[in-house]
């Protein structure tokens, strides 16, 4: 599949507050497309050629304003949302411990499987924000690969380097709450038998339509597909996804495998 349409795909398939937040690619494909169209002595150096380039680095830099203002902007409040979490549990923890009141069975386990649906959908959303920084990253590489293809220029190095160093483009820290939030499962929260797990995630799958499940699976997928190794990667390629299938199929299960609590 055509990167173009990789990307238009996930769109379609993220949350829809985020959908306007993407690289605007088909718009920048356009620029380059009228910039290569130019007269030959209009590409040689000469003072237009110099517009169109400051323009085309222009557009690029608000592209890139613009996800680092989303991306800071959903990091801070992933950083709070966890301490929350955290809070959350301890709160259900003190309550039912020996000094607590000790509310029935039921209040609790209803409690807890309210506190596991907002980790899980949580972790799903976070897996998003890293999808979103290397799908953008990949988009960037490649319109500037076609512009330095089409017109001669030399951008592409210098404006990655410069990429590399954004915020969007590290994502440490939403990596590192990702694997705390699947140690909270674990921790908080017993394993179910893996025959019963597979089960309540194909059913899951089967019924799941809309929402932070269904978004979470296609940005998964997404990832996977744009950093595999291919004949055809570079310098500018992201490395190889490094998750392995069957942690793939668990981040999936983790996402699938959640009472619905009304």
């Amino acid at each position: 599949m055509k990167f173009g349409k990789r990307l238009k795909q996930q769109i379609q398939e993220s949350l829809p507050e985020w959908r306007d937040k993407y690289l605007s690619y088909k718009e920048l494909k356009k620029l380059v497309r009228l910039i290569s169209a130019a007269p030959p002595t209009l590409l040689n150096g000469s003072l237009e050629y110099g517009k169109t380039e400051t323009e085309f680095v222009y557009l690029l830099n608000n592209e890139i304003d613009k996800f680092n203002g989303f991306f800071m902007e959903k990091e801070e409040d992933f950083i709070i949302r966890h301490m929350e979490v955290q809070q959350r549990i301890k709160r259900v923890v003190d309550v039912w411990g020996p000094s607590g009141s000790q509310p029935s069975e039921e209040d609790y386990r209803e409690e807890m499987a309210k506190i596991r649906k907002t980790i899980v959908d949580f972790h799903g959303e976070m897996v998003l924000l890293v999808n979103y920084s290397n799908i953008n990253y990949t988009g960037l590489a490649k319109i500037l690969k076609k512009y330095d293809k089409r017109t001669g220029g030399l951008l592409r190095l210098p404006f990655i380097q410069k990429v590399l160093e954004q915020p969007f483009f590290t994502t440490d820290l939403i990596s590192k709450l990702v694997k705390e939030c699947e140690s909270i499962i674990d921790a908080v929260f017993p394993a179910e038998e893996e025959a019963e797990r597979a089960k309540e995630a194909k059913d899951a799958i089967t019924v799941a339509g809309e929402g932070i499940f269904r978004n979470t699976v296609a940005a998964l997928l997404t990832m996977q597909e744009i950093r595999k190794g291919s004949s055809t990667e570079s310098p500018f390629s992201l490395p190889p996804l490094n998750l392995l299938d069957s942690d793939l199929i668990q981040s999936i299960q983790l996402n699938a495998a959640v009472p619905i609590v009304k």
